[in-house]
């Protein structure tokens, strides 16, 4: 394997933050010339917020696919169309609160009927993911495996050439084109059950397992 591919929340991170035993163990990751991608269903600038280390990385696949930063040069790279403003302006009018990104439209639960009528109504190509309560709304055939993809490709890998770990109903996507799949102990039983090892420990400590495995020769990780 040559690349770690990442969830941000519920698994890199809890509460939002990445401790610093994570991070050391990131650092000793990269340091050993493998290829570090984070994929996330948060928008950039949010994350940056929080997140002064995803300059570490060598690709950000943002918005749940839609998105491809590239932190060494700035550069933001469109995966999919911006949302139908007109669609924007109609849950507006329904009163739903959203966060509007690049491509991605996001509210939370119990605000997905409305979505859903709002699309079917307006008979727009859109599809709806869900994470842990948010309701995601991205442009159909758009999630993070196509993210993944486009970031391997980038990097001149194949996902099979890639370790992924995340905890959520939207990563399974990506999860399941990587060559090595996991799931923190944290993670929905849904996810665990899918992957090819289930850490011992929850959120950033479990990447951080999952890392000294990778670094360990006597480990069985492909």
């Amino acid at each position: 394997m040559r690349a770690l591919a990442t969830d941000y929340d519920g698994t890199l991170a809890h509460d939002g933050s990445v401790n610093g035993a994570t991070l050391h163990a990131l650092r000793k990751l990269k340091e050993a010339h493998f290829r570090l991608i984070l994929v996330t269903g948060r928008e950039l600038h949010e994350l940056r917020g929080i997140f002064a280390e995803i300059n570490w990385f060598d690709l950000a696949v943002m918005e749940n696919g839609a998105v491809l930063y590239h932190p060494h040069t700035g550069e933001v790279e469109a995966l999919a169309p911006p949302p139908p403003s007109e669609f924007v302006a109609r849950l507006h009018e329904r009163g739903l609160p959203l966060q509007v990104g690049k491509s991605i439209v996001a509210t939370w639960e119990p605000h997905e009927n409305v979505v859903l009528q709002t699309i079917k109504e307006m008979g727009l190509e859109l599809q709806v993911i869900f994470n842990k309560g948010s309701v995601m709304i991205l442009p159909s055939g758009v999630n993070k495996a196509t993210g993944l993809r486009a970031a391997a490709e980038r990097l001149s890998l194949t996902p099979a050439q890639v370790v992924g770990v995340g905890d959520a109903e939207n990563d399974h996507a990506f999860l399941q084109i990587c060559g090595y799949s996991v799931a923190v102990a944290n993670a929905l039983p849904s996810v665990r059950d899918e992957v090819d090892y289930v850490t011992k420990l929850d959120h950033g400590d479990g990447v951080t397992e999952l890392i000294m495995r990778m670094l360990a020769p006597a480990e069985v990780v492909p």
